[in-house]
C-alpha cells in the first residue's frame, strides 16, 4: 500500500479528550502520518468545564498554508473537525483546491452542534457557512443535530429509518458524495451510524451495543477512526463499522473508571484494537 500523508484542521483542547488530542494518536495507530492546522486553542474542552480560555487562530491559517505551498507540500486527504468561524471555512476551501494531491479525499466532520443545539460561540448563520464546506466534501460525518441544521430539518431525538434516509439525502443534496449520519438508533439496545452514497443511491448501517452513558469526544473519535480506515484502503462501510467498534471499546474501557466521564473517554486503553 502506498504511503499516505493527511492534514487535519481542528482545534486543540489542551485538557480533555477531543479534537486533535484524540485525532493524532488514533490516526497514528492506524499507521497514517498526520499534519495539523489548529483552528483554535482552548484551555480545556467545553463539555465538562466552565471559564475555559479560547484563542482563535484564524489569522495564522493563511500564512501556514502559504508556507506549505512554497515548500510544495501536498496531502492525500484533508480531514476537518471544529472550525471556529466562517472565515476559517473559506481557508479550508482554498486548502482543498491547493494542497490536496490528485484524487485526494476531503473528509468533513461538521463539528458545530449536538443534542439539538449549536455549540457555544456559534450564531444561527453558522450552519449555512458550514454547509458550503460540506458541499465540497467527498465524505461528511454529521451527527443528527448537525445534519438537521445543515438542511433546515426540524430536529428530533428519536430517529427511525424513515427519518434518517431522507435526512441523509438532504445532506447529500448539498453536494457531498457520501454521508455518514452518527448517533443513529433503530432499536432500543443498538446505536451507531447510517451511511448513504449519493452516486449509487445505496445505504448501509453500522450498529453496535448501546451503552447507557454519554461521554464527551466520541464523535471526534468516530471521525478520526473513519478517516484512518479510509486511508488504509477500507471502504466507507468497513471504516464506519470499525469506528463503531472502537468507540464501544473506548467507552467500555472508560466505564470501569467511575470518575472518568467528565474528562472524556480513555481511548488510549483501546488503541491496540487499531494497531
Amino acid at each position: 500500500m502506498a504511503y499516505k500523508r493527511i492534514l487535519t484542521v481542528q482545534d486543540i483542547s489542551c485538557v480533555g479528550q477531543c479534537s486533535l488530542t484524540v485525532a493524532l494518536p488514533i490516526l497514528s495507530a492506524c499507521g497514517v502520518e498526520t499534519a495539523v492546522l489548529p483552528s483554535a486553542v482552548l484551555s480545556t474542552h467545553t463539555g465538562g468545564f466552565t471559564g475555559y480560555t479560547f484563542r482563535d487562530l484564524t489569522a495564522d491559517m493563511p500564512a501556514i498554508a502559504a508556507h506549505w505551498k512554497k515548500e510544495k507540500l501536498s496531502f492525500d486527504a484533508v480531514y476537518t473537525g471544529y472550525l471556529g468561524n466562517a472565515g476559517q471555512i473559506a481557508y479550508v476551501k482554498d486548502i482543498f483546491d491547493s494542497l490536496l494531491t490528485e484524487n485526494g479525499k476531503r473528509i468533513v466532520d461538521p463539528a458545530m452542534a449536538d443534542h439539538g443545539k449549536l455549540y457555544a460561540g456559534f450564531g444561527d448563520d453558522f450552519p449555512a457557512a458550514m454547509a458550503r464546506v460540506v458541499a465540497r466534501a467527498d465524505v461528511a460525518l454529521p451527527n443528527i443535530t448537525e445534519a438537521c441544521l445543515l438542511t433546515g430539518t426540524p430536529y428530533r431525538e428519536d430517529v427511525d429509518e424513515g427519518f434518517a434516509r431522507p435526512l441523509l439525502q438532504r445532506v447529500a443534496a448539498l453536494g457531498v458524495k457520501r454521508v455518514v449520519l452518527t448517533g443513529v438508533s433503530f432499536a432500543p439496545d443498538r446505536l451507531g451510524a447510517m451511511g448513504y452514497d449519493s452516486r449509487t443511491g445505496t445505504y448501509f448501517t453500522a450498529q453496535g451495543r448501546r451503552v447507557p452513558a454519554s461521554f464527551h469526544g466520541t464523535g471526534d473519535i468516530f471521525a478520526a477512526t473513519v478517516t484512518g480506515g479510509l486511508m488504509r484502503g477500507m471502504t466507507l462501510e468497513q471504516s464506519s463499522a470499525l469506528a463503531v467498534e472502537f468507540v464501544l471499546a473506548c467507552i467500555d474501557a472508560t466505564a470501569r473508571d467511575p470518575h472518568a466521564g467528565w474528562y472524556g473517554v480513555e481511548f488510549e486503553k483501546a488503541l491496540p484494537l487499531l494497531c
